[in-house]
């Protein structure tokens, strides 16, 4: 299907929104009034910029306030609307919005909401434009998309129909199978957004909040299905107003609600992009450091031991049972401090990721390969960490080892150790999109927001993982700034026995996060323990939590550069990643600051 977006959904000038429509692969544009009034373009270049770019026009909006009305007070925008179907012959637009009125001069009259409408659909149509009527969710007396297609049905008119928009029929929790009784052809447009479950006045909620369909709460796909079922044969476009989306960059903006469309047109069946191929484990995690010294003694003291180094690069490949991690000490990577920079994901069809990923907006990145060096393919996530495509062991695909000589051999023994998750703080502006990413091209499925309460503002999480949990990432926003040591990247390492490890870790010099002694005397409050196993966990720093599933153990290390480890125990299928401890850790990491 064709896909639109509007203006208002991007920030930046009309020509920049223009230009990063159609790099993101948009077939048409909403043109948003404000954009065109602030425009130096006059609405014939504007006509001519959007074909160059190969973007048709397909609606012209808002028009306010044009229904039962009274008489004089219609009379104005009848004027009105004359000098607006004038403007978009000019523009080369053919559809345009008008909005279910919410003007104290409205009366309660389907009647004459119909007749008016039918007028104002007579003069639309003597300039070759059709009037898509939309009801407003918090319209003054129709502000629902059954009510408004009465009044369409009433007013008869073959260039009036109406248009539908997501979210303000799912906000006022209608129910959207009544759309398979409108006709299709009478159904001039379709408007596209999400938005997160919000208990606050819907419009607010509405000009602030929206999101791209797949990052909020809504059933968007479901909506889409009724739709197409009347025989709907317009676009898809998006209409979203979020604060963020006006600050951040158009492009990568742009970029996202594309992605978004792209999966939800999969989801409904009207596109059938390669299949999603869902990692099967953590390959490895890479960390890049301008010092190496604090890292390597770091995950000495975690018990990793180096065991290869790369044939080409300044890369040394450490080891713990399943758990591996690459620490890259080149030129370039000297600029910005320690940090994850990349993770390797194994992938039962590493080839088929790479094509899902194209598909879905996220190109495989350049990269320099050195003579042998196995041809792995890599995408950049959303905050720039570069996620590698590598073949499960013993499956068909080049084998990311083998650019290793091996120095060390790896030690054996019973206990178990792999990576259990990958925590990953996100920009500001790209925590939305980075969510619909991993679910998008990696095929992991969201779990549910999570706001944490810091000590200096509040932290935004949201996990995504595998079916199985082999793959586990979580993704956070905070309110301290990117750099800050506390809202750090880190790497979980699962263990049989958390305090084993824990006490491992500080025999061989580490030192882990100080809790303070109140988080366990409210611990001894709430749970039972056997005889010393809270003062264990007093000693070691080991932290509690439980759900219905099982319990987690779990302590820290302190702050590398911007990294830090995680040693966790899952006991019982336990699913979560320990959040209610979250406010503690990141005030002890507040007060362990230098």
């Amino acid at each position: 299907m064709r896909t639109s977006i509007a203006t208002v959904s991007l920030s930046g000038s009309l020509t920049e929104k223009l230009t990063a429509a159609a790099r993101a692969g948009f077939d048409g544009v909403e043109i948003f009034e404000n954009d065109l009034l602030a425009s130096p373009l006059a609405p014939e270049e504007i006509r001519a910029r959007c074909a160059d770019l190969g973007l048709t026009i397909d609606l012209y909006q808002p028009m306010r306030d044009m229904e039962a009305l009274p008489e004089e007070r219609f009379a104005r925008s009848l004027r009105r609307a004359r000098h607006k179907f004038e403007l978009m012959r000019r523009l080369g637009a053919n559809t345009v919005l008008v909005c279910s009125s919410v003007s104290p001069d409205a009366v309660d009259d389907d009647a004459l909401a119909a007749a008016q409408l039918h007028e104002v659909a007579s003069l639309a149509d003597d300039f070759g434009i059709r009037v898509a009527y939309e009801a407003l969710a918090w319209g003054r007396h129709i502000s629902s998309y059954d009510h408004a297609w009465r009044v369409v049905e009433t007013a008869g008119h073959p260039a009036l129909g109406i248009c539908l928009d997501s979210f303000h029929i799912l906000s006022r929790d209608s129910d959207p199978k009544g759309i398979e009784d409108i006709p299709g052809e009478k159904i001039f447009f379709l408007q596209l957004a999400d938005a997160p479950r919000l208990a606050m006045d819907v419009l607010q909620w509405s000009r602030h909040h929206r999101c791209f369909p797949g990052q909020g709460g809504f059933d968007v796909a479901g909506l889409v299905r009724h739709v197409l079922r009347t025989g709907y044969a317009g676009p898809l476009s998006l209409e979203v107003f979020n604060d963020v989306f006006r600050q951040a960059e158009a492009g990568p903006t742009a970029v996202d609600a594309q992605r978004s469309l792209r999966l939800l047109q999969e989801e409904v069946g009207t596109a059938a992009p390669p299949a999603p191929v869902v990692p099967t484990g953590i390959a490895f995690a890479e960390l890049v450091t301008p010092d190496a010294q604090p890292v390597t003694a770091l995950l000495g003291a975690l018990g990793f031991t180096r065991v290869a180094r790369h044939r080409g690069k300044p890369v040394d490949l450490y080891e713990r049972g399943e758990a591996r991690v690459l620490v890259n000490t080149g030129p370039a990577e000297r600029r910005d401090g320690t940090r994850l920079a990349a993770v390797g994901l194994t992938s039962p069809d590493p080839a088929g990721a790479a094509r899902r990923a194209e598909a879905l907006l996220a190109p495989v990145l350049p990269r320099r390969r050195g003579p042998g060096d196995a041809p792995l393919d890599a995408v950049a996530a959303p905050d720039g960490t570069e996620l590698f495509f590598c073949a499960s062991p013993g499956g068909e695909g080049p084998d990311w080892r083998a650019d290793f000589t091996a120095d060390t051999p790896a030690p054996t023994g019973p206990e178990s150790c792999r990576i259990d998750h990958l925590a990953l703080t996100q920009p500001w502006h790209h925590f939305d999109e980075a969510a619909l990413f991993h679910r998008s091209v990696l095929g992991l499925g969201p779990q549910p927001s999570v706001d944490v309460a810091d000590p200096y503002g509040l932290q935004r999480s949201r996990a995504v993982a595998s079916a199985d949990g082999r793959v586990r990432i979580v993704l956070s926003v905070g309110a301290a700034p990117a750099d800050d040591t506390v809202h750090a990247q880190h790497i979980a390492l699962a263990t049989d026995d958390v305090v084993a490890a824990a006490r491992g870790y500080r025999a061989a010099g580490g030192r882990l996060l100080p809790i303070p002694a109140n988080y366990y005397d409210d611990l001894a409050a709430r749970y039972e323990f056997a005889d010393g196993e809270l003062e264990t966990y007093r000693d070691l720093g080991i932290l509690y939590d439980r759900d219905a599933h099982g319990t987690f153990r779990h302590c820290y290390t302190p702050t590398v550069g911007r990294v830090f480890f995680e040693l966790v125990q899952r006991d019982g299928g336990y699913r979560g990643y320990g959040a209610p401890n979250a406010f503690v850790r990141l005030a002890a990491q507040h007060t362990a600051r230098p």
